[in-house]
């Protein structure tokens, strides 16, 4: 299973909490291109929803990944 921020994107508006099936069902529905819904598929299954795709993909980067100090900033 490999994760993009591509990829990643296309979960960006999905129904959370969703389990596996109903993220397969999404991707599906909205033309998710096949590496996604292959992603999803070769999830593991649990009874447990996924509350967000920080769930499925661990080292998805969140705003504090992205996040630099300005005050530090030399002009």
């Amino acid at each position: 299973m490999v994760w993009t921020l591509e990829l990643a994107s296309f979960l960006d508006d999905a129904p959370w909490p969703a389990n596996k099936f109903e993220l397969i069902d999404y991707a599906v529905r909205t033309g998710a291109p096949k590496e996604v819904i292959y992603n999803l598929e070769d999830m593991e299954d649990t009874e447990e929803p996924f509350e967000s795709i920080e769930e499925i993909w661990l080292d998805y980067p969140t705003d504090e990944d992205f996040f630099y100090d300005e005050e530090s900033k030399d002009f």
